[in-house]
């Protein structure tokens, strides 16, 4: 269920993307100039799109609140890898202490014990 949501989704954003590049801007977009003898006129091409866009978005909107609602419900159930369970940890390995040093006078001479 999920899959089949996302693969939906990802078609709507298609769509929408394809849907407003196609409008004119006022740079004049992506869409197709032309003249106006066409099967559309300008003003209903115009008119389509921002319908499509519309409800385009309305169903990409709708779609992520889904699918955000049915990844928060699924039952799936995280593991958690225990193959190291039975191993000990290497111990840390401490460097040698100094030996202590030998008491000296203030000339440097060692003291005698």
């Amino acid at each position: 269920m999920f899959t089949f949501l996302l693969i939906v989704q990802t078609l709507v954003a298609l769509a929408l993307v394809s849907v407003i590049l196609m409008q004119r801007s006022e740079g004049g977009g992506l869409g197709v100039g032309g003249s106006s003898s066409g099967l559309m006129t300008a003003r209903g091409a115009a008119d389509l799109l921002t319908r499509s866009t519309a409800i385009l978005a309305t169903i990409f909107v709708g779609l992520s609140i889904t699918l955000a609602a049915v990844a928060s419900t699924r039952g799936d159930t995280q593991t958690i890898d225990t193959s190291l369970v039975g191993e000990t940890a290497p111990t840390q390995q401490t460097a040698p202490q100094p030996a202590p040093a030998e008491p000296v006078d203030e000339n440097g001479v060692p003291l005698a014990q």
